[in-house]
């Protein structure tokens, strides 16, 4: 294993695959570059993956990669402290679409120049980081900023060119915003059902196949994302979190989440800490 680490905060690493066949999860942000061919799962759902790839994953996310192939992967993760996807959002319009997005793939597929363009930016992360300069951090910056961008703009394209739905599948492409406009208070599967015109059973076959989640996984995805953006992105203690998000109380709230997550709420703010971005909106 080869790892190039800067601080606590930011590391950069090639790995072989057989080192994340078990469920893996931290604080930090993680992109993985690789190219191979196997089941990527996380938060317990599986996604195939053939060819070159890139992955995202948020703090706390649950991941590992099943394969029969050995090939090695080039990991980069990084704290929020270090770089802050929410305080860079003009300059890389990555959240919500590479990182937090519980609507689509989590990874993207990446033709020969975009693997070779990463991969040779990847190179010089290392580098820089082995040269141990007192410009290195706002050079490293620079280049994740770069790797988020080329990514964002591979993932938007994908987005926009894809193929029109299947009548059968417009209804359910409802879905996603009528669940942004309603989670906090519906989030039972039946009343999405009804809205959408659709039976319970044809509701959840439909949910599955376009999005391969249930509806009830998304209800819960969508609850939790909430939180930890009100836990990260806030001064809000957790009994006015629990109210915003419609909980009984804070202690509900707390079981609902670390059944979720594998983690306390308390336990996920210790760790991830307050953004930035939380930082200046409190002044």
């Amino acid at each position: 294993m080869n790892q190039a680490v800067y601080s606590d905060l930011f590391s950069i690493t090639d790995i072989p695959i057989s080192t994340l066949v078990s469920i893996f999860s931290s604080e930090r942000y993680h992109i993985l570059l690789f190219d191979g061919k196997g089941t990527l799962t996380i938060d317990f759902i599986n996604y195939e993956f053939e060819g070159k790839s890139i992955f995202f994953t948020s703090p706390y996310q649950h991941f590992k990669i099943t394969t029969d192939q050995s090939f090695m992967i080039k990991k980069i993760d990084f704290h929020g402290d270090f770089y802050c996807i929410e305080y860079h959002k003009e300059e890389v319009a990555c959240n919500g679409l590479l990182f937090n997005n519980i609507y689509s793939n989590p990874f993207i597929t990446l033709n020969q120049e975009n693997y070779e363009e990463l991969k040779y930016l990847t190179c010089k992360l290392t580098k820089e980081i082995e040269n141990n300069n007192q410009y290195s951090e706002p050079i490293l910056k620079a280049y994740l900023q770069l790797i988020l961008a080329i990514g964002s703009k591979i993932k938007s394209q994908e987005l926009a060119s894809s193929t029109a739905l299947p009548r059968k599948q417009n209804a359910i492409e409802k879905f996603k915003p009528l669940l942004e406009q309603n989670y906090i208070v519906h989030r039972d599967t039946s009343f999405y059902a009804d809205k959408l015109a659709l039976s319970p059973g044809v509701f959840t076959k439909r949910c599955k196949s376009f999005y391969r989640k249930t509806p009830s996984q998304l209800i819960q995805e969508r609850v939790i994302l909430e939180a930890k953006k009100l836990i990260h992105l806030t001064y809000k203690n957790f009994k006015e979190i629990a109210a915003l998000l419609n909980f009984e109380d804070e202690h509900y709230f707390s079981r609902y989440f670390k059944k979720n997550t594998g983690i306390t709420p308390t336990l996920f703010r210790k760790k991830v800490g307050i953004s930035i971005a939380g930082d200046l909106s409190n002044k």
